[in-house]
């Protein structure tokens, strides 16, 4: 029987839109940008080891690059307690496997296509003390130890620790509300602050019953709770349900020929959401491309609400190599 972290997963990450948020959100700017998001689709077959699928869940994808090269994107959700130190070993074992059914499927094929290994961890202990590369894995001679680790085998995987990120920085991700909260759920569901918690998340909640798939998503959450949360969790997320139901109903009463004003209110919440997680993401690549940036620009770039511009800058961005490519705020570069 699928343990309650696997059914959470693949209901939110099966559809192709919420995965690649989770895609988009760990994997480099550079990739993302190479990516073409809309072909992205999910393949079938695990290749998990039997033994280990109560605390691991898989899933294959298949996209293109804007040129037309196959790409193949594996995402591995470990939620294990503990961190397992030969997670590098295991996660070379699975792409080997996920090539050679490949390989199967397209025997005319002269070259493979490349496949894009990342871990989601949600664990205890926070940190993640395991090695990211597969040469770490090996002991090699001290002496020349470079040479020596140019003749193993290389691999490295991509990590989103989702216990170790802020749940502010969570939140700011650019996806749909229900990724947000099932981020939210992995990271913080066991916790035996939850009540606390949720209230902080009511912005989230509220997107998400707003949302096409808001009773179903509520419905998967709810299960989550019944399974992992602690005592009183799941009476906890019905308490702030009914209290923001009881809220709008109470809104509604006091303004009935308001509605068009709350809606639009609603769509301007959507939108200023969409902005935040924009512009959070335009700082983290500025930032990978080292970029130096004082805190009056990096305050510019987070109250900035123009989708429009925000888009410009991302697009400048991907190649900028100073501040003054991105239009509109070299001035501060110069000022500063």
């Amino acid at each position: 029987m699928p343990g309650p972290h696997d059914l959470l997963v693949r209901y939110t990450f099966d559809h192709p839109e919420r995965a690649a948020a989770e895609l988009r959100a760990v994997l480099p700017p550079e990739v993302v940008a190479q990516v073409d998001w809309s072909s992205l689709h999910r393949e079938s077959g695990s290749v998990v080891d039997a033994e280990l699928r109560e605390r691991q869940s898989d899933l294959l994808f298949s996209a293109r690059l804007h040129g037309g090269e196959p790409l193949l994107l594996y995402l591995l959700l470990e939620h294990q307690s503990s961190v397992d130190k030969w997670m590098a070993f295991r996660m070379l074992r699975y792409v080997m496997r996920q090539l050679e059914r490949w390989l199967q499927e397209h025997p005319e094929s002269d070259t493979l296509p490349v496949i894009l290994p990342v871990v989601m961890y949600h664990g205890s202990e926070g940190r993640w003390t395991a090695a990211r590369r597969m040469e770490e894995l090996f002991q090699l001679p001290s002496e020349a130890s470079e040479i020596w680790r140019e003749l193993v085998p290389r691999f490295e995987y991509r990590l989103d620790n989702l216990t170790a990120e802020r749940e502010e920085a969570l939140r700011a991700r650019a996806a749909p509300p229900v990724v947000v909260l099932t981020w939210l759920l992995l990271r913080s569901g066991a916790s035996e602050q939850l009540a606390l918690l949720l209230e902080n998340w009511r912005p989230v909640l509220a997107e998400v019953l707003v949302s096409p798939e808001g009773q179903e998503g509520l419905r998967a959450a709810a299960h989550y709770l019944h399974r992992v949360g602690a005592e009183g969790a799941l009476d906890a997320l019905w308490s702030v349900l009914d209290s923001m139901s009881k809220e709008q109903r109470a809104e509604e009463t006091k303004m009935p020929f308001k509605t068009p004003a709350l809606e639009e209110a609603r769509v301007k919440g959507v939108a200023e959401g969409e902005a935040q997680g924009r512009s959070a993401y335009l700082l983290r690549i500025l930032t990978s491309r080292g970029i130096a940036l004082d805190e009056g620009t990096r305050q510019r770039i987070l109250a900035c609400r123009d989708l429009a511009t925000l888009d410009l800058w991302f697009e400048r961005a991907l190649k900028a190599t100073r501040l003054s490519d991105l239009p509109g705020l070299e001035e501060l570069e110069q000022n500063g």
